[in-house]
């Protein structure tokens, strides 16, 4: 047996301000027995090794366990001295986890036997292939030594074989037991014959694959290859899109036509009730007006009513710009009062209320001086059944009988009424307690008046000046559109309307008052408007 001591190479000492590591007394031997073949495998890995006794103890090396290095039995018998079987000490590293104990641990090594040529050397495990798991390999896992040359030769395999094939069992979804490979001994493999390798062989529990029962159909679409591109927000007009505004009037319209069919066919089945007839016969919708009531429409109404038409489109343009205005693009400051400063928006507005106050002014003074009064305003209790059978001919289509020219049906006196001595009064009260005109410092008036009221008041006022423009413009043209615009602009009608003659008079005259109603909503802009209120303040930008 020959024994080769060298001196070992001293690393980095182990803990802060030691000193360097193996201690400087520490020899490297390696026993290995006579032969050309004698070969070692370090199932630890690579590290600093201790003297090992002639007899196989493993030595430590200060205090720590024994590191093994296990040399193949075959070898040595084939040298002639299977006693001469080396070993080595097991270098102990760092802890696997903070805390815990080093690696590998103390029971896990310090074994200076080899393992039985049988079974074959055991391999050294590592960490688990699971989270919590077994270290792997598992624990049963050896080496299997094998031989190149003649052995393998004489065996019938072939010269580059290193490792015995597995062959797994019979049922394949069955657990592989690792398979027990009978290594070559010493009378298979001579001592001048080759060298030695150690094949770790892992048998490892396998499911087959199984394939796929039927062909896949599922073909990807464009989507799996590219992205479509995002597509920009579409623009909001208030709550929705233009398309969404669009859809919105189509259900709406078809909503209120398919409403307005139900309303009429009901009300026709109650018309040709007994009960309903007798109710027609006895009120047909107007009742006789006072003796003294006058007969025609004057000219001055039918001026009256252009300007009260012209005005009140203004207002209601120039109200709804006020009240979605957020950043005014101009301001006006009157002369008088420098600390008060308006938007030209509003001034506009306020304007405009004046000029159709002192406007409904003239109008209800010339209704009281002429008389004409008493067409619009009831003197009659039978001014309520009269507008409820009038209310149910125009429902049914079947529209009342009447003369505007000489007495109005009890509808139209109440909704006239309603217009000029409640609606105009109503907008006139609240739109004065929301302008620069009302005291800010009146505390009292204040309370009893507050200004949130009038806000709540003053916008519903104005959403029945549109529904009333809209229903008066389609009645006057469904029920006589000619004859209806004679009487309002041109002044011209007849006390029997069989002998009345229709002209185009009146229509005409309707028509350029629509006109200049356009322009007027065309012109209302900072542009035009700022000449105008320089006349009286000052307009700037801020």
């Amino acid at each position: 047996m020959v024994t080769d001591a060298r001196s070992l190479r001293r690393g980095l000492p182990r803990t802060p301000g030691g000193d360097p590591w193996p201690p400087a007394g520490a020899g490297a031997g390696v026993v290995a027995p006579q032969g050309p073949i004698a070969a070692t495998h370090d199932l630890a890995g690579a590290g600093a090794v201790g003297d090992a006794a002639a007899d196989g103890a493993a030595l430590p090396l200060d205090g720590h366990p024994p590191r093994t290095q296990v040399v193949a039995p075959h070898a040595a018998a084939a040298a002639g001295d299977p006693e001469d079987i080396g070993v080595r000490v097991v270098r102990r590293g760092l802890p696997r986890a903070a805390g815990g104990e080093p690696w590998p641990p103390s029971s896990a090594v310090g074994a200076t036997d080899v393992a039985p040529a049988a079974s074959g050397a055991r391999v050294r495990r590592g960490l688990p292939r699971v989270a919590a798991g077994e270290p792997w390999p598992p624990a049963d896992t050896v080496s299997v030594p094998r031989t190149r040359g003649a052995a393998a030769g004489a065996a019938g395999a072939a010269p580059d074989e290193t490792c015995a094939p597995v062959q797994p069992t019979a049922d394949a979804t069955e657990p592989v037991e690792p398979a027990a490979v009978e290594p070559v001994g010493a009378a298979s493999a001579p001592a001048s014959a080759g060298s030695l390798e150690l094949v770790a062989v892992v048998v490892a529990p396998s499911v087959p694959r199984v394939p796929l029962p039927f062909e896949p159909t599922v073909v990807a679409g464009r989507y799996a290859f590219a992205r479509p591109a995002t597509r920009p927000e579409p623009k909001r007009y208030g709550p929705f899109t233009r398309g969404q505004w669009a859809g919105a009037v189509v259900v709406a319209g078809a909503g209120m036509l398919f409403a307005a069919a139900m309303v009429v066919l009901a009300v026709r089945w109650l018309l040709s009730l007994d009960a309903l007839q007798d109710f027609l016969a006895a009120y047909p919708g107007e009742y006789h007006l006072p003796e003294t009531a006058p007969v025609g429409i004057p000219a001055w109404i039918g001026w009256q009513h252009f300007f009260n038409v012209f005005l009140m489109v203004l207002i209601i343009r120039s109200g709804l710009q006020v009240r979605r205005e957020k950043r005014p693009g101009a301001f006006w400051t009157p002369r008088w009062n420098r600390k008060r400063k308006m938007s030209l928006a509003l001034w506009f507005h306020q304007s405009l209320d004046i000029l159709w106050l002192v406007n409904g002014v003239v109008f209800v003074v010339l209704l009281f001086v002429t008389g004409q009064w008493m067409r619009i305003v009831p003197t009659s209790w039978e001014v309520f059944p009269n507008a409820l059978s009038a209310a149910l001919q125009y429902a049914s289509l079947d529209w009342p009988t009447e003369n505007g020219w000489v007495n109005y049906n009890g509808l139209q006196q109440l909704a006239y009424f309603t217009t000029v001595f409640v609606a105009a009064p109503l907008a006139t009260i609240t739109g004065v307690r929301m302008s620069g005109i009302w005291p800010k410092k009146a505390t009292t008036l204040n309370r009893i008046y507050p200004i949130e009221w009038a806000r709540a008041v003053h916008f519903p006022v104005m959403i029945y000046f549109v529904v009333f423009i809209i229903v008066h413009v389609a009645l006057v043209f469904a029920t006589g559109a000619l004859r209806n615009l004679n009487h309002m602009y041109a002044a011209q009608g007849s006390v029997d309307p069989g002998a009345y003659a229709a002209n185009w008079g009146g229509f005409w005259i309707f028509v350029g008052s629509m006109a200049v109603i356009v322009a007027g909503w065309v012109a209302a802009r900072p542009l035009v408007l700022a000449p105008i209120a320089r006349l009286f303040g000052t307009v700037s930008g801020r």
